[in-house]
């Protein structure tokens, strides 16, 4: 990595930002930037808002660790700014980022590789609150927004179609509901870490996620070794599929009932949430790899040109 020559590299951890997730950002920016500077970076903690070109300018990082999360910070945004300056920066690249936030067209990329998904498609907004535009049961999402922002199920037993808060785009995905538990994998450049599952009271949102008691996880999964070697394989190859590089983590459905066949992707994240509790960070230590050795692997691998 092209650090210069002084005795502590200097870290620009970007954080915050205008999406939706700022405050997610926020928590994950202020525990990796602790994390870095015991692993004895010199660390800047960075509110990623339109002057951010010339706060980097300024600033001139030896490597920018993305801690956005969301819009800007996670659809290819910044990391061509990040490569437009020359600066090194962590997780996936301009393309690798862009198509993972899509979900419909990262979904045709796991089609192409022979990845399991659920039937989905695109519609409008106005289209989705006039008629079912699929059978129920289905889940109602925007496209391009990370962390559950706006998710929205149909059940079967549902006597019209859902009506949309204002927080949903203009376009929307709809797609299969794929019942069963919530599994996700953590890909560390070329390595899948395990499997948690993700035990929840109903269903999984954006509160559950991030409010205290909101989900349990249990790293590892307990379940059998085809499904967690299933998602292993999985996620490695959807990370190499979408083109990303550093840490990505794929959630998944598992129909239990359905054994192998009921295992389903559901999206790659580029930028998974970086708290100690996170859960690619308790992945990482189930493993072996503190907090800390993780902010420091994911900074000596930063990089332009990903």
């Amino acid at each position: 990595m092209g650090m210069s020559s002084r005795t502590s590299p200097k870290v620009a951890v970007l954080m915050g930002g205008p999406s939706a997730e700022r405050e997610v950002s926020l928590s994950s920016g202020r525990e990796c930037a602790a994390a870095l500077r015991d692993e004895g970076y010199e660390v800047h903690e960075v509110d990623a808002g339109r002057d951010l070109a010339s706060v980097l300018t300024t600033l001139s990082p030896d490597v920018c660790f993305n801690a956005l999360h969301g819009r800007w910070g996670e659809d290819g945004c910044v990391q061509g700014l990040l490569e437009w300056m020359g600066l090194p920066y962590t997780h996936s690249g301009v393309l690798a980022s862009a198509l993972a936030m899509d979900k419909e067209r990262s979904k045709e990329v796991y089609r192409r590789h022979g990845l399991p998904v659920v039937e989905s498609l695109l519609a409008t907004k106005q289209d989705v609150q006039a008629r079912h535009v699929m059978d129920p049961p289905y889940v109602v999402k925007p496209n391009n927004e990370g962390s559950s922002v706006g998710v929205y199920l149909v059940h079967d037993a549902a006597n019209g179609p859902p009506a949309l808060g204002d927080e949903m785009p203009q376009t929307v995905m709809v797609e299969a509901f794929a019942p069963g538990r919530e599994l996700t994998t953590t890909v560390v450049g070329d390595r899948a870490l395990g499997v948690t599952d993700i035990l929840t009271d109903g269903w999984y949102d954006y509160d559950a996620k991030y409010k205290e008691g909101g989900s349990r996880h249990v790293v590892p999964a307990e379940v059998p070794d085809e499904i967690t070697n299933a998602c292993l394989d999985y996620a490695r190859r959807a990370h190499d599929a979408l083109g990303c590089r550093g840490v990505t983590r794929t959630d998944f459905r598992w129909d239990e009932a359905r054994g192998l066949d009921g295992l389903i992707l559901l999206e790659t994240n580029t930028q998974p949430g970086m708290t100690p509790t996170s859960l690619t960070p308790e992945q990482a230590t189930h493993v072996g790899m503190s907090f800390g050795a993780l902010c420091r692997w994911m900074a000596e691998d930063a990089s332009c040109h990903r």
